[in-house]
């Protein structure tokens, strides 16, 4: 037994010496630069989150980060979700709403899952590289970020725990009577093999003008028009559920909640998409609600897909933006350029289609917000060719990328199913979860990147400050106070539409002190006050319209008494600063 006991003693003592040298490497990991060491939440980027899941993080990253997360619903979707908004800033440091804010959103298009994804991501960085990274740091001291990944939950679980293609469902769950039979939603797609996606049906025809792409069969390709094909493609999976003599015409919603915004809205028959009138779709008007509660926001960002696209407005056409706030947002997405290689600047109306009653219309017309839409993802990920070295047909080049790249895991083979009404008919084609969608390890990158641009976005929010502020004799017992305030950013305080509009408070510059009076102040936007503006009533209060970008405004008061005198600046949407001079 001794024997044993010394072997055994001596085993245990063996094996903790050769293990010893593993922990200690462990500990001396190798760290790659741009992600948290050791982080308090864990959380894997190379995958998607449903609702469920996405509730667990936001709760955990406000458990285990309570000085700089607070979790709040602004209430519950149709279906009965939380519509969950995370605020993220140093609260030790000052309110959220005493701070300039950027608001983040994703997929108010419930198929374009990703924009979630990037809105976590932003979330759970700002968090974990809080005091680690010096960027993130200043940026979660000084400025308050509003984030809401799931703008439209219901058919965003829909989409991810129901058969549907990767463009479906768009739309929310209210059921609409698309065909106008008096019933509603009750012919949509169906999944005729039961493998959780929909895909083409086609079905063999000498009289067809289809056939398969001689080096990727599952690509269907147009005959020539004096060749003989062998398929006619019948659309998507799904039967003629209602007897009408057509498939999939009246499936999810069919409202486009992008086109619910009070800006420029136009009704049905001209906007295609356009609900019964502006924020007649609940979850837009609780969002809605929350920003018009938090006129500090001078930022935002919302997430949607496909085509590497950092958009800006107008969406239409009537409501043109002013040239000085172009100016600010070509500023910024030259950045966004550079941050995201093969991602493309644009004007919505300008250069692609027109929208009434979009989003961010609403965020710059209605509340002078600079609004960035980004458009995830894009083919040109694919093998990251120049452009004038791509192919010209994208859906090769998808394939090609199946092929070699995916190892064909982001298709379905062509398979014979049964149909009700065609009998015989294949099925098959892309999955669901690729398309618009990064594969998964495209997907980190993606998150990582466009947070990237929107940080440097939020970084950009005007931050006033005081310069200097001198005090000097003007005669016995009269006093000239002079103050300097800058905003350091790019962005004004006031975009040109908010001054327009007369949408956010003017600036305001204050002179305190005790038993002072103010006799005369005065404003001016250069240092000499050639074109100084004396405002008569209550002088030791100045409002200012709007400091630009990278600018100062200069003020000047004369006062009686002897100081000291505090000089205070508030912008809502640029903060505040204070300081003090003695005479």
């Amino acid at each position: 037994m001794a024997l044993c006991a010394a072997f055994a003693t001596a085993t245990v003592l063996a094996v903790t010496v050769l293990r010893a040298p593993c922990m200690a490497a462990e500990k001396s990991l190798y760290q790659p630069v741009g992600a948290p060491v050791d982080p308090k939440v864990s959380a894997q980027w190379n995958r998607y989150h449903d609702h469920q899941q996405a509730t667990k993080l936001l709760e955990a990253l406000a458990e285990k980060h309570p000085e700089r997360a607070r979790l709040q619903t602004l209430g519950t979707s149709y279906g009965g979700r939380e519509m969950w908004l995370l605020s993220v800033t140093s609260f030790e440091k000052g309110d959220d709403r005493s701070k300039p804010a950027f608001w983040i959103d994703g997929a108010i298009h419930a198929n374009e899952i990703q924009a979630t994804e990037v809105t976590l991501y932003t979330a759970w960085y700002l968090l974990e590289m809080y005091g680690r990274n010096p960027t993130v740091t200043r940026l979660v001291d000084g400025r308050t970020f509003y984030l809401m990944p799931m703008m439209n939950p219901d058919s965003r679980d829909a989409h991810m725990h129901r058969p549907n293609t990767t463009n479906s469902p768009r739309s929310g769950q209210r059921p609409v009577d698309d065909d106008r039979d008096g019933l509603v939603d009750e012919d949509g797609p169906d999944d005729l093999d039961g493998d959780g996606h929909i895909t083409q049906m086609r079905i063999a025809d000498p009289n067809g003008r289809f056939k398969p792409h001689p080096k990727y069969p599952n690509l269907l390709v147009r005959v020539e028009d004096d060749e003989r094909g062998e398929y006619t493609l019948l659309g998507m999976e799904g039967y003629d559920n209602d007897g009408d003599g057509r498939i999939n015409e009246d499936g999810d919603g069919r409202y486009d909640p992008n086109r619910d915004w009070a800006w420029c809205w136009q009704p049905a028959y001209v906007q295609e998409g356009a609900h019964h009138y502006p924020f007649s779709i609940l979850e837009n008007r609780m969002v809605a609600d929350f920003i018009m509660a938090h006129p500090n926001i001078a930022g935002a960002q919302t997430y949607h897909n496909a085509g590497g696209m950092i958009l800006r407005g107008p969406g239409s056409g009537e409501s043109p933006y002013d040239p000085a706030d172009v100016k600010v947002y070509d500023a910024i997405a030259e950045k966004g350029q550079l941050v995201l290689p093969g991602y493309r600047y644009y004007s919505i109306a300008d250069d692609l289609y027109g929208i009434h009653g979009g989003e961010i219309s609403w965020l710059h017309g209605m509340r002078g917000i600079f609004t960035f839409c980004n458009e995830l993802f894009s083919s040109k990920s694919y093998f990251r060719k120049p452009s004038d070295e791509r192919t010209a047909n994208r859906d090769e080049e998808q394939q090609a990328f199946d092929k070699y790249v995916l190892l064909g895991e982001g298709t379905v083979p062509w398979k014979e199913v049964d149909h009700p009404q065609f009998g015989k008919v294949e099925v098959g084609g892309l999955k669901k979860s690729w398309g618009r969608q990064p594969p998964s390890f495209l997907l980190e990158e993606e998150c990582h990147r466009n947070m990237a641009f929107t940080l440097y976005h939020a970084d950009q929010m005007p931050q006033v400050a005081i310069q200097s502020v001198q005090a000097r004799a003007k005669r016995p017992g009269l006093v000239e106070v002079t103050a300097v305030v800058a905003n350091r950013k790019l962005t004004p305080t006031h975009s040109a539409v908010d001054l327009k509009h007369k949408i956010t408070p003017p600036d305001v510059v204050t002179i305190e002190g005790e038993g002072i009076r103010v006799v005369m102040g005065m404003a001016a936007f250069d240092r000499f006050f050639r074109k100084a503006k004396e405002q008569p009533l209550r002088p030791e209060c100045l409002r200012i319209d709007g400091i630009r970008g990278m600018g100062a405004v200069y003020v000047r008061w004369l006062v009686e008494g002897e100081g000291p005198y505090r000089v205070t600046v508030r912008s809502i949407k640029g903060g505040s600063d204070r300081r003090e001079v003695n005479r």
